[in-house]
């Protein structure tokens, strides 16, 4: 029996896998994957008892089956079996009893699903439960009494009461054996439904008198090995004659009920008469063989046959029932007959909805056909009561599919955009086909996730601001800002200055720009004068992988500030010359003497300028223009008139505050150069005169100090060196030889020298004009100085004269010429 089980789940799982690629490929049209495998077990096994690799039947990794987060979906109340994801095999989970499981349905079995995630699959496993001979045939009473009247006929029939075996097949109750007499005998019968019974068959005649009690054993046999069986005791009292049986007048009873009748409902009336008159003519009605559950359905009324219905009846549960009706007259002769009840199907139950797996959030990005959640609708009707329609709203992007049997699929229908519609609610509705139709609705609320397909948009195509020149640096100019429709890390903005070249530096040496507020500060101060404006590209990109950007244009327009003074082009002003312009004694009113020229860096009204003439030597002799700067006479000259003319000029700009710059217009009123010369002279150089006066005197005092230490050096120098000389020469003991150096003499011990130095000095009343002229002598050295040197000029001679003896004074001579 075991090899046979195990041979029958064999060759399940080889037709499995037979059938398996062809499944696989129908759920290719889908986007869900789908297949059924089925196995055979006998009942009655121990919990972690093997059923099946399941991993190997559906040619699945086992990896994937973790991956996939694997998991049984049953509608039974008791999850018989397990899935062992680590090892991909079915084990028993809970004790199976088919008989508890099934009862006489053949063959007994149960199914349900293994779903599978990402992606998402759905596969059907059907477990068929194979009988053990675990139950024995059993008898409703102990015992049976039969009271049979003396004159039955041979042949006359009793009808015996069935025994009852919960395993079915070969393992049911296969036969029934009546303890050896020579009165009775035993003949078995079969119903449609596959039910056996058993009748007495009398043999021969009965004798009261003889034998007014009969005790027989009724056995009941089933087919298992080793066989069981069940026993019941046969008590038999023999009556007086009754010599006609009770006869049905039809053999088969049908009625039909409806699923939902009340209790007391009429379901028929069965009859039988009795030929025999008086008491043994009278006819009582009973059920035979009915099952317990079936008293509490069904009550027939013993003395006229009505049979109405007392409990409720579930076409889902049993669609039809089959009684046997035994009637009784009381001489004992019994008749039977059946009554055959159909339940007429009533669309009682609306579609039950169970959502097995429901993916949310899904990204936006997602393709067209994805698969959002797996639909499980059962309704308990059947026929077309039972055939239901799956339908959501047609105005969301979403359609249902059918996968299995009761099974559907939710899957997208267009793209999604989370920036209009952020999440969906979506009402599944089931309709059966009945009249009226039943139906049921769920909602699912699906999220959509953000996918990062929008670049950051700025407000504007380009930006203009405006900064004044001489700003501090750091200050903040402007900020820019964009906005992105995506959401959170995708929709965080950051903001960064492109790479571009301003006057050969980076424009980020000039700005910086704040990576989150968007702020632009200045990093430098700006000068009006240098750089106008800055063009600048900011590039705002989101938070997103890979990230989006988009740039924009910002110009930054320096303004000027009034941080120039005037600057004048003419007439030149140096230091050391002198301009000067003419004009004669004979010039008439207005007469155009120059013009000053002056120019502003600034720009606008900060580079607007007048001019006003602020000293003069002789006010009502000159007037400015205000706009031009020209310089013209405002009377005639006269004789009177001073030669030299110093006009101070003052430029202003307009500027707030307004800056101004100062020229020296030296005007020679005069008819001929010469005049102008003797004139100006002096007037040049009065000033200058003096500043060198100071000083060259604070260099000289300065020279003769230097000079005056370094002599006193050398001269102690020298002293302590001859000292040394004199003590060395006084030990040696050496005579001593006077020298003379050429061209000295010796006169008394003094050195005088031998020519005569002649000089002349001429001096002016200008320290640059002083000469100097030496006389020649046959070796004298003369320094000349250039005329036109501004220095003032020094000579410096000194001469020595060394005496022979050690103790001679040295006499040193120094000549100064300023």
């Amino acid at each position: 029996m075991a090899f046979e089980k195990s041979h029958s789940c064999i060759k399940w799982r080889l037709c499995c896998r037979s059938v398996l690629p062809f499944l696989l490929f129908l759920s290719r049209l889908s986007h869900i994957v789908s297949g059924q495998i089925r196995y055979t077990i006998p009942e009655e096994l121990k919990k972690g008892s093997l059923i099946g690799n399941v991993a190997q039947d559906l040619g699945l990794d086992v990896q994937r089956l973790r991956s996939g987060r694997a998991r049984i979906v049953t509608r039974q109340s008791i999850q018989y079996t397990e899935l062992k994801t680590d090892k991909g095999i079915l084990v028993v989970n809970e004790r199976i009893d088919r008989e508890q499981l099934c009862g006489d349905v053949t063959p007994c079995s149960f199914s349900f699903e293994v779903i599978l995630e990402n992606p998402m699959e759905l596969h059907r496993v059907t477990v068929e439960i194979t009988d053990i001979n675990d139950n024995s045939p059993t008898f409703t009473k102990d015992e049976i009494k039969f009271e049979i009247s003396e004159s039955a006929t041979l042949g006359s029939r009793f009808l015996l009461p069935s025994a009852e075996d919960a395993d079915v097949e070969s393992n049911g109750l296969q036969k029934y054996i009546l303890t050896t007499n020579d009165i009775f005998g035993l003949k078995q019968h079969s119903s449609p439904d596959g039910r056996k019974y058993a009748e007495m068959i009398l043999q021969k005649a009965l004798d009261r008198e003889s034998e007014p009690r009969i005790s027989l054993k009724l056995i009941a046999v089933d087919g298992g090995t080793p066989h069981r069986s069940g026993t019941v005791n046969i008590d038999i009292t023999v009556l007086d004659a009754n010599d006609n049986p009770p006869i049905f007048n039809q053999s088969l009873y049908r009625a039909a009920l409806l699923e939902n009748s009340l209790k007391g409902t009429y379901i028929t009336t069965v009859n039988a008469s009795d030929a025999d008159s008086g008491s043994h003519g009278l006819v009582t009605y009973r059920f035979s063989n009915m099952k317990e559950r079936l008293a509490d359905t069904f009550l027939l009324d013993e003395i006229t046959g009505t049979i109405t219905l007392v409990g409720q009846v579930d076409y889902e549960k049993d669609k039809k029932y089959e009684i046997v009706i035994e009637a009784m007259d009381q001489g004992g002769l019994t008749d039977s007959s059946k009554v055959q009840i159909e339940i007429v199907d009533v669309n009682d139950n609306a579609p039950v909805i169970n959502v097995m797996s429901f993916s949310s959030p899904v990204p936006e990005d997602s393709a067209s056909g994805t698969t959002v959640a797996i639909i499980n609708v059962i309704d308990a009707d059947s026929e077309q009561n039972g055939q239901i329609t799956c339908t959501t709203d047609s105005s969301l992007p979403f359609k249902i599919k059918s996968t299995l049997t009761n099974y559907y699929a939710l899957v997208t229908d267009s793209a999604f955009d989370r920036e209009v519609v952020p999440e969906y609610n979506i009402t599944v509705k089931a309709s059966d086909s009945g009249s009226p139709s039943l139906s049921s609705t769920a909602v699912l609320r699906l999220r959509i996730s953000d996918v990062n397909d929008n670049a950051p948009l700025f407000d504007k195509i380009s930006y203009v601001a405006r900064i004044t020149e001489n700003n501090s640096p750091g200050m903040s100019i402007f900020s820019v800002k964009a906005r992105d429709a995506d959401w959170n890390q995708n929709a965080r903005i950051s903001y960064f200055l492109e790479d571009t070249q301003i006057n050969g530096s980076p424009i980020s040496s000039y700005v910086s720009i704040n990576t989150e507020t968007g702020a632009i500060s200045a990093l430098r101060s700006f000068d009006y004068e240098q750089i106008k404006q800055l063009q600048l590209v900011v590039k705002a990109q989101d938070g997103g992988s890979p990230p989006l950007s988009s740039n924009m244009t910002v110009k930054i327009m320096i303004q000027d500030q009034n941080d120039n003074p005037p600057q004048v082009l003419y007439p030149v002003q140096t230091g050391g010359s002198l301009v000067a312009e003419m004009v004669p004694r004979s010039a008439d009113v207005g007469y155009l003497v120059t013009k000053v020229v002056a120019v502003d860096v600034d720009s606008g009204q900060n580079a607007w300028l007048s001019y006003k003439l602020q000293k003069a030597t002789d006010r009502a002799l000159f007037e400015v223009g205000l706009q031009n700067g020209e310089i013209r006479t405002i009377r005639q000259v006269t004789d009177k008139d001073a030669v030299k003319q110093r006009l101070t000029v003052i430029v202003e700009d307009n500027g707030q505050p307004s800056r101004s710059a100062t020229v020296i217009v030296n005007v020679a009123v005069a008819d001929s150069f010469p005049e102008v010369l003797s004139e100006f002279t002096d007037f040049t150089h009065d000033k200058e005169y003096n500043d060198n006066l100071t000083f060259y005197l604070v260099l000289a005092l300065a020279v003769v100090s230097f000079l005056f230490i370094t002599c006193l050096v050398v001269i102690i120098s020298v002293k302590i060196y001859r000292w040394r000389q004199s003590r060395i020469l006084y030990h040696s003991n050496l005579p001593v030889i006077p020298y003379y150096p050429p061209r000295y003499s010796d006169t008394l011990g003094t050195g005088t020298l031998q020519h005569v130095y002649n000089y002349e000095v001429c001096r002016t009343t200008d320290s640059r004009k002083s000469d100097c002229k030496f006389g020649r002598a046959g070796s004298q050295n003369v320094l000349i100085m250039d005329p036109s040197s501004t220095g003032t000029m020094q000579r410096i001679q000194s001469e020595k004269s060394i005496l022979d003896e050690p103790d001679s004074p040295l006499e040193v001579g120094f000549a100064f010429f300023l």
